[in-house]
């Protein structure tokens, strides 16, 4: 993190400061930050901080290792549920996972996701909850969740169609297909795509501009925006966690973790 200081050191995350600027780093990068329970309540714990922190004025949320966050930690969920039941994914998402993504989202200072890697799962809905996201080029976004038998999750059901329209949310939703850097920034789904060599003192230079900007301006736009797009994000939110308990007890999710788990394709019938 070059100049930047480390502030506090979570178990997962590390969030560092230079001035006015604030780095969250997403630190699980044996399993390229992948979300386990631990990680939630760090990642909150962080964005909770330089939210209340007057002195930081904006944030970027990266990632370390290879990537950004490749989604949830599949092998911490199959260790959970050691009855082989299906694993309580509603009370996981509106404890653990909504409080971030609306953090973010009310956080009164621009938020900046700088994605490199994977984008996936839950992670991508993190990347797509912030005010900008720039990527290098050879990162990708992800909506995985059909690749196991789920659906969009985090916010992203409401998050993508707002940022590409219905028939591009509808792609990525039931292909979950690899979407390019490059290609994301022409939809529209991310603002910037730049090449890898210039990706860390591009994304520097705009934390940094974001950082000695007016602050109460960009907390008001925020409020415009989600005022316009995002006040029906509460419904959503709780519409994707009671559909994706729906999904989690299906045959074909537990088919799909089964089959992730030894690295396979999966098999689904439906059902």
């Amino acid at each position: 993190m070059s100049d930047y200081e480390l502030a506090h050191e979570y178990e997962t995350v590390n969030l560092f400061r230079r001035g006015g600027a604030a780095k969250i780093e997403l630190n699980r990068p044996e399993t390229r930050n992948a979300w386990n329970d631990q990680f939630s309540v760090d990642l909150l714990a962080a964005i909770r901080a330089v939210t209340e922190d007057p002195g930081v004025r904006a944030v970027m949320i990266t990632g370390a290792g290879r990537g950004f966050s490749s989604g949830a930690d599949l092998k911490a969920s199959i260790a959970a549920s050691p009855d082989g039941g299906p694993p309580n994914v509603y009370r996981r998402l509106t404890e653990r996972y909504h409080p971030i993504i609306v953090g973010v989202r009310e956080m009164p200072k621009p938020v900046v996701a700088a994605v490199h890697g994977a984008a996936a799962g839950i992670g991508a809905s993190l990347a797509l909850a912030c005010d900008l996201i720039v990527a290098a080029e050879s990162a990708y976004f992800l909506l995985a969740f059909v690749n196991i038998g789920l659906v969009p999750d985090g916010g992203s059901s409401l998050l993508v169609p707002a940022r590409v329209g219905f028939a591009r949310a509808a792609e990525m939703s039931l292909l979950g297909e690899r979407i390019g850097a490059r290609q994301a920034a022409d939809w529209g789904l991310i603002n910037r795509a730049w090449p890898d060599e210039e990706f860390p003192a591009r994304s520097d230079e705009l934390i940094t501009r974001l950082a000695a900007g007016p602050t109460k301006s960009y907390a008001g736009a925020k409020r415009q925006l989600n005022s316009w797009l995002y006040d029906r994000m509460a419904a959503q939110l709780e519409l994707e966690a009671r559909i994706q308990q729906e999904m989690a007890g299906s045959a074909d999710f537990t088919e799909g973790v089964t089959a992730f788990a030894e690295k396979r394709q999966p098999q689904f019938t439906g059902s």
